[in-house]
């Protein structure tokens, strides 16, 4: 197990899962996730500040994707609000921009308000908040 967790930064979630799918005893998997975590190979807020880290400088997430799937993966609201700071304000807004106007860029054949309206819910589905988007938009004019 402490392979598992040495090789990337891991959730107790998901070590919980790696657990069953060897059929273990409770004993001895309560004392396996005590052992990784004093040893430091298991903790939680190491894991979410890499994950913040990693979704949105590798794949371009917004916060509300990035906190959604860190509440699948049973971390806590308290531990997800302390480690955003991970995400620096103006990284995010040059991010939310680029993709902004790449996406917009993209979209043929569209009326202007079209374009728009299909630019922002392709936003809020990458986890952007409305009001973001809204700000960005006040600050880029394509037409």
């Amino acid at each position: 197990m402490a392979n598992y967790c040495v090789y990337q930064d891991r959730c107790h979630q998901e070590v919980e899962q790696k657990m069953r799918d060897f059929l273990l005893i409770p004993e001895a998997k309560e004392e396996i996730l005590l052992y990784l975590m004093k040893e430091n190979y298991l903790n939680e807020e190491r894991f979410t500040r890499s994950y913040i880290r990693g979704k949105f400088y590798i794949k371009s997430w917004g916060r509300n994707k990035i906190r959604n799937h860190l509440k699948f993966k049973g971390i806590s609201e308290k531990l997800i609000n302390s480690c955003f700071d991970e995400i620096e304000e103006a990284a995010y807004d040059h991010v939310l921009q680029k993709i902004y106007e790449n996406y917009y860029a993209k979209q043929n054949g569209f009326k202007p308000y079209e374009k728009k309206s299909r630019t922002i819910k392709y936003m809020l589905g990458r986890g952007f908040e409305y009001e973001s988007i809204i700000q960005i938009l006040e600050n880029v004019s394509f037409d």
